[in-house]
């Protein structure tokens, strides 16, 4: 009698709800590597059924609060939520504190893993995609996706959702004036929390603005007032989730989206693959050697990079 395969069994089990196989599929891709591949590629077979919403926004604004109550609107058996942070260990406090302000309104129903890069954002372009396909191959669904800022990285983990939401409190002028190009083209909703503020509608009137300049083809980012600590305005958050997503399938744009993710994956894939490869030529012999001539001045520096950059097409060593 044949054994089973150990990554299939594991599979079966957590798509059972089993928490802790789970979270062993997780962190067998944070760590990278074969294995990471060998989870991804299993994990590719019964993905692209789960909706994918990514929650965004300056720190304070709210986000963990909406992320959990987000998940309960859902009215889910098995929401997931993703928290990331891409900055350093330093903020992983941050990531406690998140955790505990989405369990307060989430409950017992929601999956939540916290996931940092301990500097390395890099490799969060590999770690996202695969930890959400780990996420919806177990049957997850909805999953959430929050990020720590606004900041570039930010912006592109957002970017890999279905429906990208944008969180700004009254006040977020020079925050978002800073980094509206970025937001304005991965938002389809914007929320303006803590809405009980008396500045609220004038933040509302702003983005409305920003959006009118904008010049977006398609669907119109929605803005969506909430007071998410009272949960005011949670289920027409969702509702407007829920009439994205329809529009993303009823318009083709949900394949089309998720194809040009899939490409990027790619991409990502290769320009991470070559920057390690070109630690390694930089730390080997060659690699040392040829440095060794331009802390010399006998070899500029683009005359370095171009004898080093040919070993990655060529087994042989560097010559001169």
């Amino acid at each position: 009698m044949m054994s089973r395969d150990p990554l299939d069994e594991l599979f079966e089990t957590a798509g059972s709800g089993n928490r802790r196989a789970l979270g062993k599929l997780l962190t067998m891709v944070e760590k990278r590597g074969e294995t990471a591949a060998k989870v991804s590629e299993r994990a590719h077979r019964d993905a692209g059924q789960a909706r994918v919403v990514g929650v965004t926004g300056a720190p304070g604004t709210g986000k963990s609060t909406i992320t959990g109550r987000l998940a309960a609107a859902s009215g889910a058996s098995r929401p997931a939520i993703l928290a990331i942070d891409p900055s350093s260990p330093l903020t992983g406090g941050a990531i406690l504190g998140d955790r505990i302000r989405m369990d307060n309104h989430v409950g017992n129903s929601a999956f939540i893993r916290s996931m940092a890069t301990r500097g390395h954002a890099g490799g969060l372009a590999v770690a996202v995609p695969d930890a959400i396909r780990v996420l919806d191959a177990a049957g997850c669904d909805p999953i959430i996706v929050e990020t720590v800022g606004v900041g570039q990285v930010e912006v592109s983990i957002a970017a890999a959702a279905d429906t990208t939401v944008v969180v700004v409190t009254p006040g977020w002028g020079d925050a978002v004036q800073a980094n509206k190009a970025g937001l304005l083209e991965v938002a389809d909703i914007f929320v303006v929390n803590k809405a009980d503020r008396p500045d609220a509608r004038g933040a509302r009137r702003d983005l409305e603005l920003m959006l009118d300049l904008g010049h977006r083809s398609g669907w119109r980012a929605s803005i969506v007032l909430t007071t998410a600590i009272e949960g005011e305005g949670i289920d027409d958050l969702w509702t407007e989730i829920e009439r994205h997503t329809a529009h993303l399938r009823e318009s083709g744009e949900l394949i089309r989206r998720r194809c040009r993710r899939r490409r990027d994956e790619v991409a990502d894939r290769i320009e991470l693959e070559l920057r390690d490869r070109v630690h390694q030529i930089i730390q080997n012999q060659s690699g040392e050697f040829a440095l060794g001539r331009v802390d010399r001045n006998e070899l500029s520096p683009a005359a370095a990079a171009e004898l080093l950059l040919s070993t990655l097409t060529s087994d042989k060593p560097p010559e001169g």
